[in-house]
């Protein structure tokens, strides 16, 4: 250990979350071995960068540069290159890497539409994983899940509510995605000075991926042009034009017949070529093994005849790094020619370009911060949708002031049951590709804390269980469950939470089960064992049944909505899923804050296509032509109302302006703008090219009191219009076009996509 360890280690205040003071200093200590000055001139940040990486080129050898090109570097010490892994996590904090705050999973942070607060998480969780780094370092950690470049975010569309990994995405829609991804994309690449950034972001996984998880190292994604340039590309090359991005990954599947890590129309003509992308490709992890192993348990690609054959067609092509074991057969596909050393120098500069902008061989740095980072909890809050309320909630409960209600209408709680197979799972609060918070919140802790805060007396609480997510209960289990009934009818409300766990769906998992297969869905309706219990706690207690539901995607309620007061989604909240809960269901926050939905909540299975069905015709509200039990972009807000005026298009902002009037309880809303489709073949219906989340109480000028303690407010609002969106597939030239200036289109804006939340105004490209 290095003398001056003491002198040089981080110090990182931690309270509930990791890292919560307005400084962050990070001081990243590298020991660097001696080698000489000429060696090391790549350091010389006065030169420019392809100064620094060809000059470093220059000093390696064939193998070493081989060497860098698979995720785990080895040291190269004449050089002063350290050993480092590529490979690290941070879908919605730092992952599997110890002690880490732990935010909602990105299908919730999508359901907050907030994405200045997505981006400050980012940038959060990209400093924690600095402060991570140095320390790792320090100890001679070099090994996966250590490192800042980080496999995130995962940008594909969630075209099908049954796909497990749908918890990774954000949500159906190429703009959401789009606008999101950038927000965690520009968090994490935060720049920290000349050519330096924070930590390096991935899109992944290119192109045209979500499931079924159980065939995905075989199976061929068929898409037509139009719904690859239109659905399944946007959100990449948005962020790829916009973003800096350090890193792109192809996808594990074939796509049109040809393996995504090996398919040059996809990575040559569309991702260089078209979008004019530089920066590295890396390959999903042991992807390019599933293009030439053969394996009877599993099946693969099988495209080509070997590895050597396989690591030819990758790196001949656009693949720059492969996160794999690979190099044996990359260095026997150079020395028999089948690969140039010109190629290999060409990918080697991409991956040192990220190296050095990155910063993992610098010595001494400093990282500040102007700004606190975001709290779990603040994510939490505003990722809860609520999809029905008859009245139910807000709970009324002790010492909780609820000013903003009328209490001759309110009903005092005292006696609450909280229930359900969720009300104290950590590990479903975490989702996946997650850390280890060091104080998580689950819905039970949070209300038992309240209890235990209230005078003896005013409150009594019950937990229970009550049933498994999916097992129907034996004898025994019925019996108790029939007792707990009858004890919940002294009860003045009951809380029911439950839904699904990443333990049934999620990555390639090894369960098959009803409803559940290898990770995906096989159905969308909720376990039967959790809807009867639903059913039964109403119709045998006459209580109100406040149900929340924990969830990857959409579930189909028919079942259970005459039969639940309220229902909330509350997806997989992070570490402080329990205390958002309980805020939203007692209003125990300043105006309760609440999501929109990032997906269609369909009424059926029957309303989907085939899962394996790669085409989106019926799919997500631009084509689904059905209707959903809940629409993309819909949730409730408390006992307030509001409306839209003066609505018009600014075609000198490019910006939908108008002003929003909030009447009653004071609450935040979601104003979404969509461009209307033109009812030709195989067009949306509509699509979303614009959103804004209200702040709320933005204009407390204009607060005027009514009705007692009710409010009005109005808040002036304009909003972006992506003008890409209006783009249209030209099968002439195989790429997208802008329609002519003076092309007329509507655009519908309001508070959902449904046709009922919609004004239409009229606009001139």
């Amino acid at each position: 250990m290095p003398a001056n360890f003491k002198k040089n280690r981080i110090f990182a205040p931690m309270k509930q979350s990791i890292i919560t003071k307005v400084l962050v200093v990070v001081m990243v200590v590298v020991t660097v071995s001696t080698v000489s000055a000429q060696q090391t001139r790549w350091r010389d940040t006065t030169l420019s960068l392809e100064q620094r990486v060809n000059d470093l080129i220059t000093h390696l050898s064939i193998d070493e540069k081989i060497s860098l090109l698979q995720h785990q570097n080895p040291a190269i010490d004449h050089v002063g290159l350290k050993p480092y892994s590529w490979w690290s996590e941070a879908l919605h904090g730092v992952a599997r890497n110890g002690k880490a705050t732990v935010y909602p999973m990105p299908i919730g942070m999508a359901a907050t539409w907030d994405y200045a607060l997505v981006e400050a998480a980012f940038r959060s969780i990209a400093v924690e994983a600095r402060t991570k780094f140095a320390l790792e370092r320090q100890l001679g950690n070099y090994c996966d899940n250590k490192g800042i470049t980080f496999f995130t975010p995962n940008i594909n569309i969630l075209r099908d509510p049954r796909w497990g990994r749908g918890m990774e995405t954000f949500g159906e829609d190429p703009w959401l995605t789009a606008r999101m991804g950038l927000s965690a994309v520009n968090g994490l690449q935060t720049r920290i000075g000349h050519n330096r950034i924070l930590a390096a972001a991935c899109l992944k996984h290119l192109a045209v991926h979500s499931g079924p998880e159980a065939t995905r190292h075989e199976f061929n994604s068929r898409v037509s042009t139009h719904d690859l340039f239109t659905t399944y590309l946007p959100a990449f090359e948005y962020i790829v034009k916009n973003g800096n991005v350090q890193q792109v990954m192809c996808a594990y599947n074939r796509l049109n017949g040809e393996p995504c890590c090996t398919n040059n129309r996809l990575l040559q003509d569309i991702l260089r070529h078209q979008w004019r992308y530089d920066g590295m490709v890396v390959t999903d992890c042991w992807a390019l093994n599933d293009c030439w192993e053969r394996d009877k348990k599993t099946p693969r690609h099988e495209t080509y005849a070997d590895a050597k054959a396989a690591a030819a067609a990758a790196f001949n092509g656009e693949v720059d790094l492969e996160c794999g074991s690979g190099l044996t057969a990359l260095k026997e596909a150079v020395e028999t020619g089948l690969v140039s050393r010109e190629a290999i120098d060409r990918h080697l500069r991409r991956v040192l370009r990220t190296r050095l902008t990155v910063g993992v061989d610098y010595p001494s740095e400093y990282v500040r911060l102007p700004k606190a980072a975001p709290r779990p909890l603040d994510m939490a809050r505003e990722s809860i949708v609520m999809l029905k309320n008859n009245g139910a909630l807000p709970l009324c409960l002790p010492g909780i002031d609820q000013r903003h209600f009328k209490q001759e209408v309110r009903h005092d709680i005292h006696r609450l049951a909280i229930v359900g197979p969720n009300i104290d799972d950590v590990a479903m609060m975490l989702g996946n590709y997650n850390g280890d918070p060091i104080n998580p919140v689950t819905p039970l802790d949070a209300f038992t804390r309240y209890a235990a805060t209230t005078g003896k007396g005013q409150f009594e609480l019950f937990s229970e269980p009550l049933n498994d997510l999916i097992e129907e209960p034996d004898y025994q289990a019925e019996q108790q469950m029939n007792t707990c009934f009858d004890h919940l009818s002294d009860y003045d409300a009951i809380v029911y939470i439950g839904g699904l766990s990443p333990k049934l769906e999620g990555e390639e998992l090894d369960i098959d089960r009803e409803g559940f297969h290898r990770g995906d869905r096989t159905s969308i309706e909720l376990p039967a064992v959790q809807a009867n219990a639903i059913k039964a706690l109403k119709v045998r207690t006459g209580k109100p049944v406040i149900v929340v539901l924990c969830t990857g995607s959409a579930l189909a309620l028919g079942e259970i909505e005459d039969y639940a007061d309220a229902i909330l989604i509350a997806f997989y909240g992070g570490e402080a899923m329990g205390t958002a809960l309980f805020e939203a269901i007692a209003d125990a926050s300043d105006g309760a804050l609440f999501g929109r939905l990032p997906m269609t909540f369909y009424a059926s299975t029957r309303q989907l296509p085939p899962f394996d069905n790669y085409s989106m015709q019926g799919r997500t509200y631009r084509y689904f032509e059905g209707t959903p039990a809940y629409p993309f972009g819909y949730g409730l807000t408390y006992n307030g109302s509001h409306t839209l005026r003066s609505l018009k298009y600014n075609p000198k902002t490019r910006s939908v302006t108008g002003i929003l009037r909030v009447e009653g309880h004071p609450h935040e809303e979601v104003v979404q703008v969509y461009l209307k489709g033109d009812n030709t073949p195989g067009s949306f219906t509509k699509t979303l090219v614009g959103f804004e989340r209200t702040e709320e109480r933005q204009s407390k000028a204009s607060d005027v009191p009514f009705s007692g303690l009710f409010y009005r407010h109005d808040v002036m609002f304009s909003i972006p219009v992506n003008y890409e969106v209006f783009r249209s597939y030209d099968e002439a030239t195989g790429k997208m076009r802008l329609p002519a200036p003076g092309t007329k289109f509507k655009l519908l804006v309001g508070f959902s996509s449904d046709d009922k939340d919609l004004t239409e105004i009229e606009m001139t490209y």
